[in-house]
């Protein structure tokens, strides 16, 4: 085995802390020491033999400039609250109810043309001539009483989303950071400027590690603390416009985009949509001008001998790991932020040299939604290890080049058993690396497609991390895929009709009805229909969970009822005898009663489905045979432990696979991989309790010992 205890391993230092930075370099085997936000590194730490990545965001710290060229800030566009008109004239403060320190309006004579007022309640776009801007409020004329009015309008963004929420969240008290828009010319000659000086001013930097590119992910604050977060998508393209932007997809597409292409009925265009023609245009538009840029960024680091790597979080929207363009930036390493297996997954399978996991906790005072983490109260070697569950399982299937923190290193001052647990992370993960190095683990023959409207582009992803899309179920079938041996795939609806299946052994379809991942109006289209129909048919398997290509307008509200042979009763069946069933009482294959879930109305569509699992009267899981194949139905799935092995009982049962060929424990709560080339067995415990299992291979069982969250390496002869 290679040395486990050093190499791939990415550390926070500190100024004013060199002797512990050299000291967790040490205990944690780090090759390589970084900056984090608002730390610094000192000659000391710089000339003590390590490779250092210095982190940058390109886009913020530049306040002079701002502040000398407010127009080059980035913008939005936002819509008033909706205001009830109760006489024919209405005034509408725009921004009442947004957060002042985020937002300032934009009323320039260059932003003006591309406000809006809207009649909400007859869907109607009020004329302009029907309504004025004065003294910071919009009067509306000829209103008509008791209907609902909106405005939409240009925002300037003046306070960075990241900076807002430290200074909010972790008590930052420095400058509020703004951020520029790279489409400004001046901006963008600016900023290239600025990055040669930094090149030359820190020579000892081996890689510059930019916090992301240009355009964050949509956080949109309120002022009442009730409703801090007023909306906030990770994946979404609100942050990118202004009149600029408009005025050059105008030029490029032929067409004009409004503000109602953004604001959406005040809505938005959330990522959990399926998007319309206009936003899949002006997506591909951002995702172009973002790598053009970015190519011209990482040209300037190279031409100073420095590599090129990028956090793939924060400022990252245009900038699509799986796009069409991505690999075109030419970056020389990825970084992502985990708290999940299928984070772990996007990362190690985007097309960069270097992929590289930041763990959590992030070494800051505070954690997620404001509970304690390194201060009185905290448990961060708890946190630690719930998140490396996740992880550690994902990277048995596939491996990344490097792991590390971010942060502040003092905070572990005092915190032993956390990083004792980051200690032992580490020399798992070097081992795993290793393995993976010489051969991939063993593979059941099954190949798994997940179907939704994004397909390929959102690969291993929804729209965050799991902690803010945990209640979606896709997610956490996601989560579970992540760490199962099995070959995975993402395929929109337009690649299913132009034969996406062929390779694929079960399809999965989850989401509720209209969201994106279940595909709304997509299943109206009847190829797309007798696709997938035939694909069962003809001996594939379905998964489908939650409401399953459900979409109003047809004869039925699944538009697989007749596969699944159940359907979601919304009233119009309610002068129709429903079948009647029993419970199976025993069932093919492991069945996490915790991991299901009651979508109302769910009822038979045929006599032939055998019902596994119902809650007080309401089928919760169901098998069917259709044609040479076979349909699953979950009215819902949790991710655990137990969860995942049912989803692997389940791909077994459903392809006739032999779960021998890639190991398989008798234990739920243990997971393994098979290294045969190896002859390397490596079986992970996720029980806060010692277990013993018995791993079946291809030549026979080992019965392997473990103590909590232990991962065991077996040599087996």
């Amino acid at each position: 085995m290679n040395n486990d205890r050093k190499g791939g391993f990415t550390l926070p230092g500190e100024a004013g802390y060199e002797e512990l930075t050299l000291k967790m370099a040490e205990k944690w085997g780090a090759d390589v020491i970084r900056d984090s936000d608002g730390t610094k590194l000192s000659p000391r730490i710089v000339e003590a033999g390590y490779r250092i990545y210095s982190t940058i965001c390109i886009i913020r710290e530049h306040n002079a400039f701002a502040q000398a060229h407010p127009d080059a800030q980035q913008q939005t566009f936002l819509s008033s609250d909706p205001k009830v008109a109760v006489g024919e004239t209405l005034s509408i403060s725009p921004l009442e109810g947004y957060f002042e320190e985020q937002f300032q309006l934009n009323d320039s004579p260059d932003a003006m043309p591309y406000w809006q007022v809207w009649d909400r309640t007859a869907g109607r776009l009020v004329d302009p001539s029907a309504w004025t801007w004065a003294d910071g409020r919009v009067t509306v004329n000829a209103c008509v009483p008791y209907h609902r009015y909106t405005v939409s309008f240009l925002a300037w963004r003046i306070w960075e989303e990241i900076n807002m929420y430290n200074h909010t969240t972790n008590h930052w008290t420095s400058e509020h950071l703004r951020q520029l828009d790279p489409r400004h010319p001046l901006a963008w000659e600016y900023l290239q400027g600025w990055l040669k000086n930094w090149c030359e001013a820190n020579p000892e930097t081996n890689v510059v590690r930019l916090t992301s590119l240009f355009y964050n992910f949509v956080w949109i604050f309120g002022s009442d603390l009730r409703r801090r977060t007023r909306f906030v998508d990770w994946a979404s393209y609100d942050f990118t416009v202004s009149p600029a932007a408009l005025r050059a997809f105008e030029a490029a597409y032929g067409y004009a985009l409004t503000a109602e292409d953004f604001i959406c009925q005040g809505r938005l265009q959330a990522t959990h949509r399926p998007p319309t023609a206009h936003k899949r245009d002006y997506m591909d538009f951002i995702q172009r001008f973002v790598a053009e840029k970015a190519r011209t960024l990482v040209e300037i680091i190279h031409s100073y001998g420095k590599e090129a790597y990028v956090f793939y979080d924060d400022s990252w929207v245009g900038m699509e790991p799986y796009g069409k363009y991505f690999a075109s930036i030419g970056f020389d390493g990825l970084i992502k932020c985990v708290f999940s297996g299928f984070e772990c997954r996007l990362c190690a399978g985007a097309d960069v040299p270097v992929h590289e996991l930041r763990f959590h906790p992030y070494l800051f005072p505070v954690g997620l939604g404001g509970a304690p983490t390194f201060m009185e109260g905290g448990h961060p070697e708890r946190d630690a290890i719930a998140y490396w569950l996740h992880v550690r399982r994902a990277l048995a299937r596939q491996s990344v080049d490097r792991i590390g923190l971010g942060g502040y290193l003092h905070l572990t001052i005092g915190q032993d058993a956390f990083n004792d647990a980051i200690e032992q992370m580490g020399v798992v993960f070097r081992r795993l690396k290793a393995l993976h190095a010489a051969e991939k683990p063993a593979e059941l023959p099954v190949t798994v497609a997940v179907l939704h409207t994004w397909g390929a582009l959102r690969s291993w992803t929804l729209s965050g991390h799991f902690h803010e899309t945990d209640g979606n179920i896709l997610i956490h079938i996601n989560e579970a895929l992540s760490g199962l041996p099995v070959r995975v795939k993402f395929v929109s609806f337009e690649d299913v009709k132009q034969g996406a299946l062929r390779d694929a052994d079960v399809l999965i379809n989850a989401g509720r009805m209209g969201d994106a991942w279940s595909g709304g109006d997509a299943w109206r289209d009847a190829d797309l229909v007798a696709a997938v129909t035939r694909f069962v048919w003809e001996g594939g398997s379905l998964i489908g969970a939650g409401e399953p290509s459900a979409a109003p307008g047809g004869d039925t509200r699944f538009a697989l009822a007749h596969v699944l042979g159940v359907d979601r009763d919304d009233g119009a069946y309610a002068c129709h005898g429903a079948w009647a069933y029993e419970v199976e009482e025993k069932a093919p294959f492991l069945i996490a009663d915790e991991a299901l879930a009651v979508t109302s109305g769910i009822r038979l569509t045929a006599p032939d489905v055998q019902v596994l699992r119902d809650a007080d009267g309401t089928p919760t899981l169901t098998l069917r045979t259709f044609g040479k194949g076979k349909a699953v139905y979950l009215g819902g799935f949790a991710y655990s432990p137990r969860a995942a092995r049912m989803l692997l009982e389940t791909l077994l049962y459903l392809t006739g696979a032999d779960g021998r060929s890639a190991g398989l424990t008798d234990d739920a709560q243990a997971e393994c991989a098979w290294f045969p080339g190896q002859r390397t067995l490596v079986v992970m415990n996720s029980a806060d309790a010692p277990a013993t299992v018995n791993v079946a291979l291809p030549g026979g069982t080992e019965r392997v010992a473990l103590a909590a969250h232990e991962t065991v390496f077996r040599q087996v002869p």
